[in-house]
């Protein structure tokens, strides 16, 4: 019987399957990367017209949670079900660069609008990792005068993935509503 060490000493990338994975670009552009050993192959593929850029849409429905309002703060995506909720899309790239503090006005307009009916929102995006969590970060900021820790703390915790990148982070942490 091997030891798990000689195992691991033994063990080589030319024994690991091939492996491909598509990457779409931020402006849209598909390729495959074929994995095989230490070599790396990229070509470039052309996705149907009607394919989705860069998410795998869902249309299944989910659990009832009680959502009446949706914010859509996600590139490329349209709504799903535009005549069961009340939708607003506010389009925003999930690049560092973005200015996403210049969408918080409208976004925060948005949800009061829909709180103030008593109505529940939900704030989605390509992944729900960057954008909508900087949104909801920036809005218990805002609105319940969190600090970026404890509202960071608090969207982690309702949804642990959650990562914002470079950029909303630096945006955030210096966010003052």
């Amino acid at each position: 019987m091997n030891s798990l060490a000689s195992e691991i000493q033994g063990f080589s990338k030319s024994h690991l399957k091939k492996q491909s994975t598509r990457v779409t670009t931020v402006t849209g552009r598909q390729l495959i990367e074929t994995r095989s050993g230490s070599s790396v192959q990229v070509t470039e593929c052309f996705p149907e017209p009607e394919a989705a850029c860069g998410f795998v849409q869902d249309l299944r429905a989910d659990l009832q949670v009680g959502v009446t309002h949706i914010l859509n703060v996600a590139y490329g995506v349209e709504n799903a079900f535009p005549d069961l909720f009340h939708c607003k899309t506010v389009t925003v790239l999930d690049v560092p660069e973005t200015d996403i503090t210049s969408y918080f006005p409208e976004c925060f307009a948005f949800i009061d609008q829909a709180r103030n009916q008593g109505a529940v929102v939900l704030v989605h995006c390509n992944a729900g990792v960057s954008r909508s969590a900087s949104v909801a970060m920036a809005y218990l900021m805002s609105r319940d005068t969190l600090s970026f820790q404890e509202a960071f703390d608090a969207v982690k915790a309702a949804r642990p993935s959650v990562c914002p990148n470079p950029g909303f982070l630096k945006q955030l942490k210096s966010y003052t509503p």
